[in-house]
């Protein structure tokens, strides 16, 4: 969405005295004259998300859009509840996988006693076998706790199962008893997973219809979208496609209210915190509106499920996935979702692997949503992003990029129609590729993994470098950790590469710090001497037993330093030396004096790397 450039210095005052201010520092940064700068030098400092959606460094009451209504009316922007328990907030909820029914109960009964307000089980192949589910779900009050449910294609089985339960049950308002049952037949057709099919789950939603609970017999889950690589947009916007489908499915023969009444969506909450408050807002605004068009705006008020991102958790210092998810759980709650689940902080690892217990990890989990609520009180307000210039207008771009995604698809001939020809995946794929490459090239930054990695932490076992379905951000990073994890137990001691610090360390340092965390994000462990002279060099190369170094140091101190350095390393054996900066800092060296490669910021790290981990063996 492009920036506003009207008259700023007329509509905010203080707009032109800030904009000088940002012309100043910029002039310094990039070390030109103010007048080299462009007219409007902020644009310099703007973001381009993955949906080309401009995010703008500062916004004001130019930006200002028309105040959206309460919470509770259409189009539902600011909530779906105008009545919601502040005490409560959104429900927080996790999934219980156990194939054991006694234990399901257990561990769903416990998570209400501790903190859960909502309950969340796996049936048939997913947790607990489908005749065992009554025992599964026994003492749960069902108009305090909503009961969602994974059956996959055992899902009408399991809504029988949960029927006859009800039909025992007592309570004066029916109504009030929730139940998603979870049929995703669309979305999991995407994911390649195993479902009902559409055919059962139209009989499923006319039996959920016929009930007097509240029952939601389909899940749309974009989370299926995201974790294959989709922007926000696409995920909104395939999700609002299957729906679509989901409706003219449903509507001959039924009230379209009725029909409306069926479908929940569940989406991927991420640590980025203002781009998820948007998306939960925008995503309400698209359902409303394909409501309003079906001429019942006023029940497009589908209930929201978020589901902290599977796609940005790491293996490599996973207790960082605590910040990641805590970030993710509020934009979700602050963007108004109804039930929100956190991912344990180990979730990308087998059960055990970092020596913690799974209740530990699940009550991790739920205390993050719980410290959001009871300690910070982030449910006593109703979208309190409203009114700032940036949650406004990142919403309205993202529902609008959004909706023009959705649209691709129906030109194409609808969700069905764009899965079976290829094209949603190909579009998923071009976004996913192009957050591979930003991570890569360490544009994007995954704290612990491809920045800051720790490569003291404590290999991983062979089964957790071969565990995980989901691609996640910093996948390509892992793997070679992965492969120094290997090379470290089959040698004793990981790949190893010689820092060669260069003049001072006023002069080095810089370019020491970002070569070791470079090689480290590889596995690769830097040996550092110290700074070293000439006839320092070859010494220090013979006692490191390296076969790859660096040279680090100014780029004035390359112009006189470099070729002895690289004549004296490779006298010592060393088979490849490389420079950290550019190539253009030895231009002037002959061809045998000059390094065999360059590390500067914008490389392909993961290339970079792989390459090096192949020449010693890894």
């Amino acid at each position: 969405m492009p920036i506003a450039s009207e008259p700023a210095a007329e509509s905010v005052p203080e707009y032109a005295a800030w904009r000088k201010g940002v012309a100043g520092v910029l002039a310094k940064a990039r070390r030109v004259e103010i007048a080299e700068l462009p007219e409007e030098p902020e644009h310099l400092l703007a973001e381009t998300t993955y949906d080309g959606l401009t995010v703008a460094p500062l916004y004001t009451r130019r930006d200002e859009l028309p105040e959206q209504p309460l919470p509770g009316a259409f189009p539902f922007v600011r909530g779906r509840d105008a009545t919601r328990d502040v005490h409560r907030g959104w429900y927080v909820t996790a999934p219980v996988t156990s194939s054991d029914a006694a234990a399901a109960n257990r561990e769903i009964l416990f998570g209400l006693e501790n903190g859960h307000s909502a309950a969340w089980i796996a049936t048939g192949e997913r947790g607990v076998p489908v005749e065992q589910l009554p025992t599964a779900i026994a003492g749960l009050l069902f108009e305090l706790a909503p009961l969602t449910v994974s059956a996959g294609p055992e899902v009408a089985a399991a809504a029988t199962r949960i029927f006859a339960v009800l039909d025992e049950y007592k309570t004066p308002d029916r109504a009030a008893i929730t139940v998603a049952l979870g049929a995703a037949p669309l979305t999991s057709r995407f994911a390649g997973v195993d479902d009902a099919g559409l055919p059962e789950t139209l009989t499923l939603a006319d039996r959920a219809i016929a009930r007097e609970e509240t029952i939601r017999a389909i899940t749309v889950d974009g989370t299926v979208f995201h974790d294959a690589g989709a922007s926000d947009a696409q995920e909104l916007g395939a999700a609002v496609a299957a729906g679509l489908e989901y409706l003219r499915a449903l509507s001959p023969g039924r009230d379209i209210a009725d029909v409306l009444g069926q479908l929940e969506f569940r989406y991927a909450a991420t640590d980025d915190q203002f781009a998820t408050i948007a998306k939960f807002r925008a995503a309400r605004q698209l359902w409303a509106r394909v409501a309003h068009v079906c001429g019942a705006p006023a029940f497009g008020d589908a209930p929201q499920h978020a589901a902290t991102s599977a796609a940005m958790m790491t293996q490599r210092d996973p207790w960082v996935n605590l910040l990641r998810t805590t970030l993710a759980a509020f934009g979700a709650g602050v963007g108004g979702a109804d039930t929100v689940t956190v991912l344990p902080f180990d979730s990308a690892l087998p059960v055990g692997e970092l020596g913690v217990s799974k209740s530990f990890s699940d009550r991790m989990a739920r205390n993050t949503q719980l410290l959001l609520l009871e300690e910070s009180r982030l449910g006593h307000v109703q979208d309190p992003g409203a009114g700032s210039w940036y949650v406004e207008d990142l919403t309205a771009a993202l529902a609008d990029k959004a909706w023009e995604f959705m649209r691709e698809l129906e030109a194409a001939g609808g969700y069905t129609a764009a899965l079976d020809s290829g094209l949603l995946a190909e579009r998923i794929a071009e976004t996913r590729a192009a957050r591979d490459a930003d991570v890569a090239h360490r544009k994007t930054a995954v704290t612990g993994v491809n920045e800051f990695p720790n490569l003291a932490e404590k290999p991983l076992s062979e089964t957790a470098r071969e565990s995980g379905l989901t691609t996640r951000y910093g996948a390509a990073f892992e793997g070679l950790r992965n492969r120094s994890d290997a090379y470290l137990a089959a040698n004793g001691a990981r790949p190893k590469a010689l820092l060669v610090p260069l003049g001072t360390v006023a002069e080095h340092n810089v370019r020491v710090t970002f070569i070791a965390n470079l090689l480290a994000s590889g596995g690769i462990e830097s040996v550092n001497p110290g700074p070293l002279d000439a006839d320092a060099i070859a010494g220090a190369a013979a006692e490191s037993g390296a076969t790859i170094a660096v040279l680090c140091g100014s780029d004035k101190r390359y112009g006189t330093e470099a070729g002895a350095a690289v004549d004296a390393l490779r006298a010592a054996g060393v088979g490849t030396v490389l420079l950290a900066g550019a190539a253009k800092a030895v231009a002037d060296l002959s061809e045998t004096q000059r390094p065999d490669g360059y590390l500067a910021a914008k490389i392909d790290a993961v290339a970079a790397l792989s390459g090096l981990l192949e020449k010693v063996g890894a």
